[in-house]
């Protein structure tokens, strides 16, 4: 061969044995690279977890199956948040703190003492206000007295006047003398007259001193702050020393006589719903505990959807909402587990012929 051909023909081809008959002699066999097989190795621990996953998954779901049986027709449910009132405890007049008898977290009682506003200048207007009452009194007393004075006066005028008519009549006496005894007479009855009027007059002013003996009372009083209800403090929003305004807060407490979970119904089962329809409260930090409860509101307007409806689509969005109250007896002995917002679900029977499912049913 000549340097021509030997260029053009290049240099040998390794060629791969003839191991497979799919592989015809001659054909060039390239070598796979290594990232490719590491990655392939890689891949099958995630396919594995995977299935394991999906494994956990599905027996996950036959045991909420088999734990959480369909609800028969007749119960809806929804999700929400246990709630209580929350009571603001604020001060009537504008005054200091003067003195925190409860703190956050503190259980308290109706007509509990919570905080005192201080009351230095009202406790002085009491004294003088009570002053005034004690002579008020003594004038009261004086005026009694004068006229106990003047009845006795116009009851000696009328005896006199009684014998000097006598007297006259058989003409023992001279008529100058009687008409001198019905002057004295005639005296002795305005005085007594006037004596009346003085004693209502004292009578009155000793009352208005009690009155305002009275208002200053009620004013000390409402500086002692209360709790109109049973209930937990909440929230402390002053510290002594601070002065507020008429109507500042100390406290925010929660009304743990009313109890409520607000749920959202749609509109074919809110139609089946009345106020007083039994129902029931789960909790998620209670799941074994249903509480017993009762529809104590149904909302008259939707929500969620615009105020004109036109299709079928769009009204079965109408959402309602509904209130679920606790009963106020199962309540009251567990006072101390009450605790705004936490989550749940509220269970509404709206078919009384149906039985609550063993799960919602709740022990004596």
């Amino acid at each position: 061969m000549d340097q021509q051909e030997i260029q053009r023909s290049g240099p040998p081809v390794a060629t791969a044995p003839q191991l497979h008959p799919a592989v015809p002699a001659g054909t060039e066999v390239l070598p796979v690279p290594t990232h490719v097989v590491r990655r392939k190795r890689r891949a099958w621990p995630f396919l594995l977890l995977l299935v394991a996953l999906g494994a956990a998954g599905g027996g996950g779901y036959l045991w909420w199956q088999h734990t959480h049986p369909p609800l028969p027709v007749g119960i809806s449910f929804g999700n929400g948040r246990i709630e209580a009132d929350e009571i603001d405890i604020a001060t009537k007049y504008a005054g200091r703190v003067s003195e925190l008898l409860a703190d956050i977290g503190d259980m308290v009682t109706p007509a509990q003492v919570v905080a005192r506003m201080d009351t230095k200048e009202l406790q002085q207007s009491l004294s003088k206000a009570e002053a005034q009452e004690q002579q008020a009194q003594h004038v009261v007393d004086q005026a009694r007295a004068s006229l106990t004075q003047s009845q006795t006066q116009k009851t000696l005028a009328e005896q006199e006047m009684q014998r000097t008519r006598a007297l006259l009549q058989n003409g023992w006496t001279t008529k100058e003398t009687a008409d001198q005894r019905q002057q004295i007479l005639d005296a002795a009855t305005a005085g007594f007259a006037g004596a009346t009027a003085k004693v209502s007059e004292a009578e009155r002013a000793l009352e208005a001193a009690r009155h305002d003996v009275a208002l200053y009372l009620v004013q000390i009083a409402d500086n002692s702050l209360v709790a109109p209800k049973a209930g937990r403090i909440q929230y402390r929003l002053a510290n002594i020393g601070e002065v507020l305004a008429a109507g500042g807060k100390v406290f925010t407490m929660l009304d743990i006589g009313y109890v409520y979970m607000d749920i959202f119904l749609p509109t074919e089962q809110v139609g089946k719903i009345k106020v007083g329809t039994e129902a029931r409260i789960v909790l998620d930090a209670y799941p074994d505990r249903p509480i017993p409860a009762q529809v104590s509101f149904v909302a008259s307007q939707a929500q969620f959807t615009p105020k004109t409806v036109e299709t079928q689509s769009e009204r079965d969005k109408l959402m309602f909402r509904i209130r679920v109250r606790v009963d106020p007896e199962p309540l009251a002995a567990h006072a101390d587990a009450v605790r705004s917002g936490l989550p749940g679900v509220a269970y509404v029977r709206w078919k009384p012929d149906v039985t609550w499912p063993a799960s919602l049913q709740v022990s004596p």
